[in-house]
């Protein structure tokens, strides 16, 4: 969650630890408090906040080793900042949400913050709301240059979406706002966004509420995505939430023996709200050394997903897909989902498209006689099988043919806009963007910028800012175009191996 935005203020987090020590937040068990001597953070037992500069920026590192299934953070309910908490805290609040029933749990959650948010240093919620990311790369903050990077149509569409619908949404809960006499400066969509970013990038799942709840110190944690078979046989994640954790509430449940933590099963290894102890409660998804970053999972994304939801997204991500165009009446031929066709980040073909392949591959008077060997994975015949393997390399190589860039394109842009991201001044930022070609050009376009006489010291933030963005998109189609030089890849082999199949043994 950390990836996702910068500090609010220099210094903060000393301030959020020792704020959580005083409520009980703690990462040793039984908790301390901060009534004992020397206690200033409610770390420092089990982890720390560290600085991962290759692995999402600020996080959670293990102090010691840690092993698998341990409990590593404890939160109470009281720390929790959710609706319920809110609305119960001020009544001119309250009565003004329940005036307004047509208002999404989301979208009340996102207002509630950001009355608090209004109330400045009096807010009881200081100490927290003052680390909160200045800014978020979520997919509604991506202009319209930076939608357009992404080249791709779906990716494209489901950018223009989600700022339709933040947008919507801002609208729809303005007339609350107004009623709740917010400042201009927080009746802005501009501010909108930040604060639904903020409950869409670091809400954790709870119970009692679909919004979820913003998690004080919990919300440190960086992301790890589940592997895929483990994600696929595990049916118990949610959007935007975590794994439910087990419930382990003695002091003797937390010193298992080393052979019991071992064989705990995944899904009990993340986090979740534990009524036992009336706390959200984390637990250690692997063994961690000391210095390790201790991550969490907070559900299976694809990475056009992530970008949208968190602002971040993963150069090796097992749960992202790509989807091809297909033929009119090609999913029509199995009763496979059509989510489920899909190629893998690996550049394989699903299971489910390739059973589906195999069928419309197969004359229309004998899918019948051969669905079941299709749906159980088999192949079908070699000659079924190239013309699935040579449709598949068409399709992929058609896509990689109309986009308007190359992987050699992008590769060059992205170390370009890696070298640029820690420019001193925008000046030398412009020089340097000056001299690449026509995207880099449109870019400055969008600034204002066609000259370096227009370079002024104070659009430095502004610039970052987009150039961020415009990076993250530039790292999803370059992933996005790998996976389909992959399949390609893949499809080319497979039909080089039954044009010159593997000899029995003992023949030529």
């Amino acid at each position: 969650m950390e990836g996702d935005g910068e500090e609010a203020e220099e210094g903060g987090v000393e301030s959020l630890l020792k704020w959580g020590c005083e409520l009980g937040v703690s990462d040793s068990f039984p908790p301390k408090t901060a009534a004992q001597p020397g206690t200033v953070s409610c770390l420092g037992h089990t982890v720390s906040v560290s600085n991962f500069p290759e692995a999402g920026g600020r996080g959670l590192g293990a102090v010691r080793d840690v092993r698998k299934g341990e409990m590593v953070l404890r939160v109470p309910k009281s720390c929790l900042l959710t609706t319920e908490r809110l609305l119960m805290d001020d009544q001119c609040l309250s009565a003004a949400v329940k005036n307004r029933p047509s208002l999404s749990s989301a979208q009340t959650l996102t207002v509630c913050l950001l009355y608090e948010v209004g109330k400045g240093k009096k807010s009881w919620w200081y100490p927290y709301l003052k680390n909160l990311p200045k800014c978020y790369s979520t997919l509604p903050t991506f202009r319209q240059f930076e939608v357009q990077a992404f080249q791709e149509d779906d990716a494209i569409w489901v950018a223009k979406k989600a700022k339709w619908k933040a947008e919507a949404e801002w609208k729809e809960a303005r007339v609350l706002m107004e009623e709740l006499k917010f400042k201009p400066t927080l009746l802005t969509f501009k501010s909108w966004l930040w604060a639904s970013s903020t409950i869409s990038s670091r809400t954790l799942h709870v119970p009692w509420d679909e919004a979820g709840c913003l998690c004080p110190v919990g919300d440190l944690f960086n992301y790890a995505a589940p592997g895929g078979d483990l994600a696929e046989a595990d049916n118990t994640t949610l959007p935007r939430s975590l794994q439910v954790g087990s419930v382990c509430s003695e002091e003797a449940e937390y010193n298992m023996k080393s052979e019991q933590l071992d064989t705990l099963p995944q899904r009990l290894t993340d986090g979740g709200f534990e009524e036992s102890v009336n706390a959200y409660c984390f637990y250690a998804r692997q063994h961690y050394v000391r210095g390790e970053q201790v991550l969490l999972s907070y559900g299976m994304y694809t990475n056009l997903e992530l970008l949208e939801h968190y602002g971040f997204l993963l150069d090796n991500n097992p749960n992202d897909k790509v989807y091809i165009p297909l033929e009119p009446g090609v999913s029509s031929c199995s009763s496979w989902p059509t989510e489920s066709l899909y190629i893998n980040q690996g550049g394989e073909p699903s299971y489910a498209l390739l059973s589906t392949l195999r069928l419309w591959a197969t004359p229309s008077n004998q899918r019948r006689s051969v669905g079941h060997l299709a749906y159980s994975g088999s192949q079908l015949s070699p000659e079924n099988e190239m013309r699935v393997m040579h449709l598949m390399l068409k399709c992929c190589s058609t896509i990689l043919h109309n986009l308007p860039t190359s992987i050699e394109d992008d590769q060059l842009l992205l170390c370009t806009l890696n070298q640029v991201d820690g420019t001193d001044t925008p000046v030398q930022l412009f020089d340097v963007l000056s001299k690449l070609g026509a995207e880099s050009h449109a870019f400055l376009e969008t600034l204002g910028l066609r000259s370096r006489a227009s370079v002024a010291v104070s659009m430095s933030w502004k610039i970052q800012r987009q150039l961020e963005r415009w990076k993250l998109a530039v790292q999803w189609r370059l992933r996005y175009k790998r996976t389909l030089v992959d399949c390609i890849t893949y499809c080319s082999n497979v039909i080089d191996r039954i044009h010159s199949p593997v000899p029995r043994n003992g023949m030529c």
